[in-house]
């Protein structure tokens, strides 16, 4: 990308080292700090003035040490607010080339946006630091965020990626505290005052400033240690947490060095730190953040108590540990030279942090939930117009923030996976390590990756991959069939249906992934390079394109095709079955096929013999398979099944036939699976029970809503308080908010403020988002925009509203009606206020509530979010033109079918 395309830095000087020092925290009150920075400085070019990056912060004074012992002071400084930068003004010339050290002493703010050097509350659950500073309801922790754009708020600095420099770095902190950094602790001296410590750390490697991290609080840990040697020595790996929850962190713990083992080896590089710290955060915008050598994460992400936690986040823990860990390679040993190719480092962790996790829990059958999870999300995104190419154009600060989204993380994974099965993943992994070694303590691009995978496989890699990297969206491939051949076109797909034809003029190179035969493995190594093609030898009785959903394209088959499919698919893959359905409603709503033919092809479920098992491709219709993945089966069914209830819910008989239609179809192994957990149920089990009493319960399945409503009196009674298991406390939750009133609404907001467990304000916030009595539906959003639901979980709760058809038009009027206030609360981060208003408004099905959104926004400062409205307004006008098309068929299918 040209870096005119950029708003970047002058290049005039490039830093090469940054010292550190923060002193006078003040712990109350305003929260301020002052700091000093010392940047080693390579002149490139005379100037006499140096422009840097600082957002937030008060220079008070600079100047510039020259070679030998000159210097010479800033004479004025001045701020550019909205490009986020200082300039100081020289009193004599900077001289180039040449070296120059660059001191300045500043000031700042531990604020509360989750951005910068920042505070996070929590309520202590073991007696803390007397030092720790705290109110009458909360106690507080320290620590950074600067990706992408943020260590501009903590200090000033040359916030680019490709402006790396290593790091040198020292915090004054009470004596009772604990700081951690990159890098192992390297002295502790007494503070200026009575009570405080300096603490310093050793220098960093050269690394990008969105990577540099500190922390202080009142801290312990668990430590376990990496089983491989490196340099002598078993590197130790600790996870960090505030006093009294460090045991939580185990889970973590047990996967984080096994998995520092497993990218060394396979990425043939040692882990090249000192040290792996793992650190939980009570209040974080991400899930996590990958800064080398001291990993943050949100408490879900980290923490997991195998007594009272729901088993779904053991395994959102394990894949959260294995990205970040990924990224010290892929990202930090070696970055992306410029934003626009976040893909590099997000795409890829996503995909090799799955193969991880795989390769930890092979009996979990990741791939499966990798399908629904990360593939069906991108295609959902990418099927808009207003789409993006992997890699995308982003100028400055505001730009970057909204291109952490479904395209670069999961679109940019799944094609990455698409290619890794192409070339083989041994071959792709060395690829992957000669790119790493090539350009260690460096910047690469997307260019120099294809280099080395086109090196290491011995094929044109940058030409297959070139127009899945930088054009706009995916195909569909349209099969049309005759006796032993089948005709296979390839076009753009688009979810609303209306694809232009200067839309379409990309042809993408497209494994197709053909199974002519269901007992066995074996896949015909073809691919479509044309528009079209015809592809002869097919066994009529059977064949699969796209096996196990490898390849990032949408198939429409003929009806019969797709019913003979639908027939045989105890002989498919898990991975296959999730892509038929998720292919079959996404194209229902492009109107390439129809709803009637989605209801028809799920409805075989209704009579599944084996639903709470899949089988595997080789193994009989009657043998179980611990090892596949048929929650993530039934999941796909129940989001695409909800996605149809959504668009349709203001027809009041075509809402109440689907009810109906979901609640057949989900009985049988709802019934089946029961209540109560075996003795030696495995993790796909216990997860698959959640799901179905969950969905059955919530489409009013009589005998499970009345087993809920039990459960949950004797446990908020107190008579039993083991009555709501905890892998089952979401279900319930759910199913008593959406069928109760009041009572059960106000006891589930009671369980909200006061659970200590980890994931239980998360699991309430989803749950009470199901309320169906306006007046409570108003109180929860009042309620969830208020000091009592921290930014963090915000938007757990709106998007809960947003699914739910009886309270997303009460949630929009509200945001419409205390714009003000909303973005007032939410606009200090950027990335907060984007998600929750992309998780908030997208839910509606009608052009009318499309151009009233598009009216509201027409006249304000969109920047930071300007891009998530034009996918809002995309999936709305996508959600009515399918409802429009399919309404009558839909209500007439239904009709037939005896479920009105």
């Amino acid at each position: 990308m040209p870096s005119d395309d950029r708003d970047v830095l002058p290049d005039v000087v490039k830093p090469v080292n940054y010292d550190i020092s923060l002193h006078d925290l003040e712990l109350g009150g305003s929260y301020s700090y002052h700091g000093t920075v010392k940047i080693d400085l390579e002149v490139r070019k005379s100037t006499t003035e140096i422009v840097l990056n600082t957002l937030q912060l008060k220079i008070s004074h600079a100047e510039v040490q020259l070679e030998g012992s000159r210097s010479t002071q800033a004479s004025k400084i001045t701020y550019d607010d909205k490009s986020q930068r200082a300039t100081l003004a020289l009193s004599e010339e900077l001289k180039g080339p040449s070296k120059a050290t660059l001191a300045i002493q500043f000031s700042g703010t531990m604020n509360n946006v989750m951005a910068g050097f920042y505070r996070s509350k929590y309520k202590p659950v073991a007696p803390a630091a007397p030092s720790v500073p705290r109110d009458d309801e909360f106690h507080y922790m320290f620590s950074t965020q600067f990706e992408s754009c943020d260590a501009r708020r903590a200090f000033p600095c040359f916030d680019e990626p490709n402006l790396k420099a290593s790091f040198d770095f020292e915090i004054e902190i009470p004596e009772d505290q604990t700081a951690l950094s990159n890098m192992p602790e390297k002295e502790v001296k007494p503070g200026s005052k009575s009570g405080l410590k300096k603490v310093s750390f050793e220098r960093s490697p050269k690394m990008s400033t969105y990577l540099l991290a500190w922390a202080f609080g009142d801290f312990e840990y668990v430590e376990g240690h990496t089983k491989r040697s490196y340099n002598g020595k078993n590197l130790p790996v600790r996870v960090y947490t505030t006093r009294g929850l460090k045991e939580q962190g185990r889970f973590a713990l047990q996967n984080a060095h096994r998995v520092v083992d497993y990218f060394s080896e396979v990425f043939r590089i040692d882990y090249p730190l000192p040290k792996v710290d793992l650190l939980a955060v009570h209040e974080f915008s991400h899930g996590a953040m990958e800064n080398w050598g001291l990993i943050t994460y949100r408490t879900t992400a980290v923490l997991f108590d195998e007594a009272s936690s729901d088993v779904k986040y053991k395994n959102r823990v394990a894949y959260v540990v294995a990205h970040e860990l990924a990224h010290q390679w892929f990202g930090n040993l070696v970055t992306m030279d410029w934003w626009s190719e976040l893909w590099l480092n997000e795409g890829f962790a996503t995909w090799v942090g799955w193969l991880a996790v795989d390769h930890l829990y092979p009996e979990w059958n990741v791939w499966g939930q990798f399908v629904s999870d990360s593939v069906q999300p991108a295609f959902t995104l990418d099927a808009l117009r207003g789409s993006h190419p992997i890699e995308v154009p982003v100028r400055d600060a505001l730009d970057i923030d909204q291109i952490f989204d479904h395209i670069s993380y999961l679109k940019g994974s799944s094609v990455i996976r698409m290619l890794s099965a192409h070339l083989g993943v041994e071959v792709f992994l060395k690829g992957v390590s000669d790119y790493l070694k090539a350009h260690m303590y460096g910047n690469a691009t997307t260019k120099d990756l294809w280099d080395a995978l086109s090196k290491a496989s011995g094929q044109d890699v940058t030409s297959v991959m070139d127009t899945w990297i930088r054009k706009i969206g995916f195909p569909v491939i349209t099969v049309a069939e005759e006796p032993g051949q089948i005709g296979v076109r390839q076009s753009r797909f688009l979810s609303t249906g209306d694809v232009k034809p200067e839309e379409d003029e990309t042809t993408w190179w497209i494994p197709l992934g053909l199974k002519t035969d269901p007992e066995t493995p074996d896949v015909r190594a073809e691919a479509l390079t044309a528009k079209e093609t015809t592809i002869r030898d097919i066994n009529d009785s059977f064949y699969k394109l796209n096996a196990d959903q490898t390849g990032f394209f949408r198939t429409g088959y003929p009806p019969e095709r797709l019913a003979k499919l639908s027939a045989a698919r105890h002989q498919l893959t898990v991975e296959d079955r999730i892509g038929l359905i998720g292919d079959t409603a996404a194209l229902a709503i492009a109107g390439n096929s129809t709803t009637a033919g989605l209801l028809s092809f799920l409805e075989g479920f209704q009579n599944e013999e084996n639903y709470l098992y899949a089988t595997s491709a080789n193994s009989s219709p009657s043998s179980t398979d611990p090892a596949t993945n048929f929650s993530s089966v039934w999941s796909q069914v129940i989001s695409s099944l909800a996605n149809v209830r959504s668009i349709f819910a203001d027809n009041e008989a075509i809402a109440k036939g689907l009810q109906e239609f979901q609640l057949r179809l989900l009985t049988p192994a709802a019934e089946k699976i029961g209540w109560d957990f075996g003795p030696n149920e495995d993790f796909l089990q216990i997860q698959l029970r959640a799901l179905l009493l969950s969905s059955a319960g919530g489409v009013g399945h009589k005998e499970i809503v009345a087993e809920a409503q039990r459960r949950f009196q004797l446990y908020v009674s107190g008579d039993d308080p083991k009555a709501v298991h905890p892998n089952l406390r979401s279900a319930i939750f759910r199913v008593v908010v959406s069928k109760g009133g009041r009572a059960e609404y106000e006891a589930v907001k009671k369980e909200f403020l006061q659970t200590t467990s980890v994931d239980g304000k998360e699991i309430c916030l989803v749950a009470l988002g199901r309320v169906q009595m306006p007046e409570l539906a108003q109180d929860f959003i009042e309620f969830v925009f208020s000091d009592k639901v921290a930014l963090q979980d915000k938007h757990s709760g709106t998007a809960s509203l947003a699914a739910n058809p009886k309270a997303r038009l009460h949630l929009w009027r509200y945001i419409k009606d205390h714009w003000d206030s909303v973005h007032g609360t939410l606009a200090g981060n950027f990335v907060v206020l984007d998600r929750l208003l992309k998780m908030s408004l997208k839910q509606f099905a009608s052009h009318e509530m499309e151009r009233e959104i598009a009216a509201f926004f027409k006249d304000k400062d969109n920047r930071g979010y300007d891009r998530s409205l034009g996918v809002i307004a995309d999936t709305i006008r996508s959600n009515a033109n399918y409802k429009e098309r399919d309404e009558q068929l839909v209500q007439e299918w239904l009709s037939a079918h005896g479920y009105l």
